[in-house]
């Protein structure tokens, strides 16, 4: 990691004008990138990724369009969960010779769902100084254009693919009084609206949010279950998607479902007592009437 441009090359240009880039002092920089819009970039940014010894990034080939949108000549190396072993301790290596490290993912701020974070950790735990340049999120994006309630949000990352394993994720946040933040694939977004409608309600409202900041973004609203039936699986959908699921109304009593959802993964993983007396706790209804139910659908 030795090919960065000469001092006298660093800088990125904007309407044909040519800014220079001032020298970084030695640190780990996580820069956040446009999401999709190429616009959406600071120029705090573009300094950053211009002026720093030292740029790594989850695919070269897309950090490079970037790049190129802002005559940046800095050349990107590829750090990414399948290299991270070897990279990462380069990257550390550079860091204690008191160079400037910036890191930046395809999309959206680093460390948020990508491999990002143990190289944030390492530098922290090495004593480097590590400095955000704030950008583009997709999870804020999206919850801001949603109309869901932004006084308490969770972002909880991409659900489990199988789904007994996404169910039982969506049981465990029923009763979290945020709006909940789900990144998913196309491809899945079927399904995944289908267990949300059966584990948290099928009246819960929910907004599907694709290919945000892009020619084609689309804010698709309604219930869980209105969604459920948009995106059946004779449904082609295209994109990069955002889930949101507003929080539970004060008071709304869980349905029969989601009830039998909550008690069969509590009790996977606890005794049926335990597992009714948690369940009692978690959505207000009888214990005993709790642990009589899951008695019965263990004889079923």
């Amino acid at each position: 990691m030795t090919d960065e441009p000469k001092n006298s090359q660093r800088g990125y240009r904007v309407a044909n004008t040519f800014v220079p880039a001032r020298p970084l002092e030695p640190a780990l920089y996580l820069v956040a990138t446009p999401i999709g819009n190429l616009g959406d970039i600071t120029l705090r940014a573009l300094e950053t990724l211009s002026g720093a010894d030292v740029l790594a990034c989850e695919d070269t080939r897309v950090t490079r369009v970037l790049l190129d949108r802002y005559g940046i000549v800095n050349r990107p190396y590829a750090y990414h969960e399948h290299n991270s072993d070897e990279v990462g301790p380069k990257l550390m290596a550079a860091l204690a010779e008191g160079r400037s490290v910036v890191l930046v993912s395809d999309a959206g701020t680093p460390l948020v769902s990508d491999p990002g974070y143990r190289l944030g950790r390492m530098a922290i735990e090495a004593g480097h100084k590590v400095v955000p340049i704030p950008g583009a999120s997709a999870p804020l994006a999206a919850l801001v254009g949603s109309g869901m309630p932004s006084d308490a949000f969770l972002f909880a990352g991409f659900l489990p693919v199988k789904d007994k394993g996404r169910r039982d994720r969506l049981a465990e946040l029923s009763n979290v009084p945020a709006t909940l933040i789900f990144f998913e694939s196309p491809h899945r977004i079927g399904a995944t609206v289908a267990a949300a409608a059966d584990v948290l309600g099928r009246s819960r409202p929910a907004t599907v949010c694709r290919e945000l900041t892009k020619t084609f973004e689309e804010f698709r609203r309604g219930t869980l279950e209105e969604l459920s039936v948009y995106y059946d699986d004779a449904r082609t959908v295209k994109g990069e998607i955002v889930l949101l699921i507003a929080p539970p109304e004060a008071g709304e009593m869980p349905g029969e479902v989601e009830v039998g959802e909550l008690l069969r993964r509590l009790s996977s993983i606890m005794p049926a007592s335990k597992a009714a007396a948690e369940a009692a706790r978690l959505t207000g209804l009888a214990k005993k009437d709790l642990y009589q139910r899951l008695l019965d659908m263990k004889d079923e």
